[in-house]
């Protein structure tokens, strides 16, 4: 389908030699047409880079639906960066969803039956700008806004803050709202766009600098591939978009041997988090805290029965997205209870 890219390593963090652990190797993905594959998952896409268990890399992703977004609500064509519309120009083969996707990575050593570790390390922008927008059909509110809007977002470099209009100041707050593994083989492509057992489209803001991913692995070497960058998203994206931008960080991969989950699960630096992904929203919340209890009791300590009893008293239900098919509720609870 194309040919695979592998990027050789480039350091190795002596941090961890030095304390006797595995050391961390480093890896770069640029972003070129020959890393992104545009709007599915596939077991059957041709990794671009291979990886041992224990590596950085350096990944690049480009804004979801492509620049004509940015052109839309604003942005001039000299201000896009040539790599976004390189991407653009070759890769035809687009779909069922919108989101161009950097990857997949080939992870040495992960088998089904084993879980991936992804820690965000540090996030970075591709271009100080970014697009929120709405359009029919799309939204949580189709019928009241049965049009489409688009507003351009700027921010200096370096700045912590956005303007979204005179007065009105929001918190920057970057992550990748998509991030998962290939699908079974007999699941074939998948759209990029809902949720699901291979994570993917979680639009979860938690899941920023610090946090990490955990995600069952359902082929061999696990294919994982990441994109649909946002610079802030609030729980919910009623519009169907965040502040969709592109960006640049660096993730740490894992191989968890034998930790088999159902799931997607995460973690911040305060906070367990589980998930539940249904097109019944009603369910999206009994799996959430299904995920909860099962978490509790065999992590934890806990019976399931103080499980349950604990997740009503300190595990907060939020609906991470409502506008994807797949409806998104976590729970959290936070680490300084269950330590």
């Amino acid at each position: 389908m194309r040919t695979c890219v592998v990027t050789a390593c480039v350091a190795v963090v002596c941090a961890a030699s030095l304390s006797g652990q595995t050391p961390v190797r480093e890896f770069e993905l640029t972003l070129t047409p020959e890393h992104v594959h545009w709007g599915y998952y596939d077991s059957q896409v041709t990794p671009v880079l291979r990886v041992p268990s224990s590596s950085r890399v350096r990944v690049e992703t480009m804004v979801a639906g492509g620049t004509q977004r940015l052109r839309l609500a604003g942005a001039s064509d000299a201000e896009i960066p040539e790599a976004l519309k390189a991407v653009e120009a070759r890769i035809s083969q687009r779909g069922p969803g919108v989101h161009p996707l950097t990857g997949p990575i080939y992870v040495e050593g992960a088998e089904p039956g084993d879980t991936l570790e992804v820690r965000i390390v540090d996030i970075a922008f591709l271009h100080p700008f970014a697009v929120v927008t709405f359009n029919p059909g799309t939204s949580q509110l189709p019928n009241d806004f049965p049009y489409a809007q688009y507003k351009l977002l700027r921010w200096r470099t370096g700045a912590q803050t956005l303007e979204f209009k005179p007065g009105v100041v929001l918190p920057i707050a970057p992550f990748w709202g998509s991030i998962g593994v290939a699908p079974p083989p007999l699941s074939g492509r998948i759209s990029s766009r809902p949720p699901g057992w291979h994570g993917g489209n979680l639009d979860n803001k938690d899941l920023g600098v610090g946090s990490t991913l955990y995600l069952p692995v359902h082929v061999p070497s696990a294919l994982l591939s990441i994109g649909d960058g946002h610079a802030l998203q609030a729980h919910g994206e009623v519009t169907g978009t965040a502040a969709e931008t592109s960006l640049r960080g660096t993730i740490e991969i894992r191989v968890r041997k034998g930790l088999r989950l159902k799931w997607p699960r995460a973690e911040t630096p305060t906070h367990y988090i589980t998930m539940g992904l249904s097109e019944d929203l009603n369910e999206a919340e009994r799996q959430a805290t299904r995920e909860m209890v099962d978490f509790l009791s065999t992590e934890k300590g806990f019976t399931r029965d103080e499980a349950f009893l604990l997740c009503s008293l300190a595990g907060d239900l939020h609906v991470t997205q409502a506008v994807d098919q797949t409806q998104g509720v976590h729970m959290s609870i936070a680490k300084s209870v269950v330590r």
